[in-house]
């Protein structure tokens, strides 16, 4: 899937003729990260860190551009999406996210389209939060609030949208990214459940561990 990621930005980019450099953080991962980044001309920094939202900073640390872009590694970046960020950015905001978009699969079942229908409902219709697969920001407000929160395992997104949106205009791009469905068939309906419900479940401050983000931390292949 790294692959087809990485394609879809360099064409987006390509097609918009946007100046960026495209970073890829390899968090201790056993698989060819690297070795397919790297051949695809992309600046690969190593860590071992286990904190999403200190892999993303790792990789904000060393961005040298004004704007910054944050892309999960199962998720295509279509052209009309990197558009309509670069166009909020150049139009002076803050920062935002996507609308997401999963293809359908056939382990998929109808509950579990309609877990996801809800997620999305909640945070992004009501709360207008941006999805984690997704993200951008000014790089000079994305350092005014200090970066990702890494003293939680999840929802770093909730984070960054909130310090964002309290610095300036936050948007939502309205044509979606295409996230992988993988998680979705992995993934027991019941162990979905659990970990959507996590945080009224919880009596430890909330992801303060990595404890239940099984899902998000030790992926099944």
């Amino acid at each position: 899937m790294l692959r087809s990621t990485l394609e879809s930005v360099f064409d987006a980019i390509d097609e918009l003729q946007i100046q960026a450099e495209v970073i890829v953080v390899n968090d201790a991962s056993t698989d060819n990260t690297a070795t397919i980044a790297r051949s695809l001309q992309c600046r690969v920094i190593d860590v071992e860190l286990r904190n999403i939202g200190a892999v993303r900073n790792a990789g904000a640390a060393i961005a040298s551009n004004d704007w910054l872009f944050f892309l999960d590694a199962d998720t295509l970046l279509p052209t009309r999406t990197l558009a309509g960020a670069a166009d909020m950015l150049a139009r002076g905001f803050a920062g935002g996210g996507a609308h997401v978009s999963i293809p359908d699969h056939p382990r998929v079942n109808w509950f579990k389209k309609l877990m996801i229908f809800g997620v999305k409902v909640f945070w992004q219709a009501i709360a207008g939060k941006a999805a984690g697969c997704f993200m951008f920001c000014q790089k000079s407000i994305f350092e005014q609030f200090g970066g990702f929160d890494e003293t939680v395992f999840a929802a770093e997104e909730w984070f960054f949208s909130v310090e964002t949106t309290k610095r300036g205009k936050f948007g939502l791009v309205r044509h979606p990214v295409i996230t992988s469905a993988r998680k979705l068939h992995t993934y027991s309906t019941f162990e979905l459940i659990r970990f959507l419900t996590l945080p009224v479940l919880t009596t430890a401050p909330l992801f303060s561990t990595r404890q239940g983000l099984e899902i998000l931390y030790d992926d099944k292949r």
